[in-house]
């Protein structure tokens, strides 16, 4: 459960492979103390994973940015690159069509509350908000939602 104290934290690193497990532990480590909740906790593992790993794949940056704040019983997590947003290279024949990749974004926003990207000539930053009711399934459906 959420409590009502605000929280922020901010780690900057290379962006490197090394840096998806190394930034999902600064946030489950971080946010622990804070006591968000199980859910919350889980869906910020899944979401930075995914966001840094896209930083990784497909910005270019050489560095990458996560900024983990709470605001009463709302959670803020961005991710910020410098790069330049780099398209994955086309599907070939014998691709496997079950691949575990290109579905980043789909699942953050099944976490999230809401999913802000901006892109600019300077970067790319994506602000995700999660609400204390973050478990997927048991948010209210609305007109954005399945």
């Amino acid at each position: 459960m959420f409590t009502t104290t605000d929280h922020r934290a901010l780690c900057v690193m290379r962006a490197t492979v090394e840096a998806v497990p190394l930034l999902r532990r600064f946030v489950r480590e971080t946010a622990g103390p804070w006591e968000l909740g199980d859910e919350v906790d889980e869906a910020l593992g899944v979401i930075v994973t995914e966001l840094v790993a896209n930083v990784v794949r497909h910005s270019g940056s050489p560095d990458v940015a996560v900024l983990l704040t709470t605001t009463g019983r709302t959670a803020t997590l961005q991710v910020q690159d410098t790069g330049r947003w780099r398209a994955r290279r086309p599907r070939l024949a014998g691709d496997d069509d079950a691949a575990c990749c290109g579905r980043g974004l789909q699942l953050v926003r099944a976490y999230a509350e809401d999913c802000a990207i901006v892109r600019t000539a300077r970067g790319t930053r994506v602000a995700v908000t999660l609400a204390a009711d973050v478990m997927i399934g048991r948010r209210p459906a609305g007109p954005d939602r399945p």
